[in-house]
């Protein structure tokens, strides 16, 4: 962060923004941290910074709420919130994902290509277990 300290906010990139950001929350110390769709409007390398982070930070035991409509981002939780109409649809832990595929394509929630292919390789009788796509 030592980079951006004498740049205008207008001069830093939305990736270098959003690290400023995160900066600033960790310097009050909180016990949580909500990210409101973090990585959105950010190249490729940019969203790998962000997942990065919000990893070190969950090592660090800092809890994260993710909030994100990209379910590709899912595999950095350790829990899935569904909402609708701003109530809990349903709660699982993330491992439980092919448990609840049915479920998550009835609420139009698009399915990971990669969770689609722990599914019909579980149906081939091949298990994967989620951690090891982590």
């Amino acid at each position: 962060m030592e980079n951006f300290i004498n740049k205008e906010a207008y001069e830093l990139s939305l990736g270098q923004k959003q690290r400023v950001t995160i900066a600033g929350v960790l310097s009050v110390r909180p016990k949580y941290i909500v990210m409101d769709e973090p990585t959105a409007m950010l190249d490729p390398e940019g969203k790998e910074d962000i997942k990065k982070i919000v990893k070190e930070l969950k090592s660090l035991g800092y809890t994260i709420i993710y909030i994100t409509n990209i379910i590709d981002e899912i595999f950095i939780s350790d829990r899935i919130i569904v909402l609708e109409n701003g109530n809990i649809a349903k709660e699982f832990e993330t491992k439980e994902i092919l448990d609840n595929i049915d479920f998550l394509k009835e609420k139009g929630i698009k399915i990971p290509k990669a969770i689609e292919t722990m599914q019909k390789l579980k149906e081939k009788g091949i298990e994967i277990k989620f951690e090891e796509l982590i």
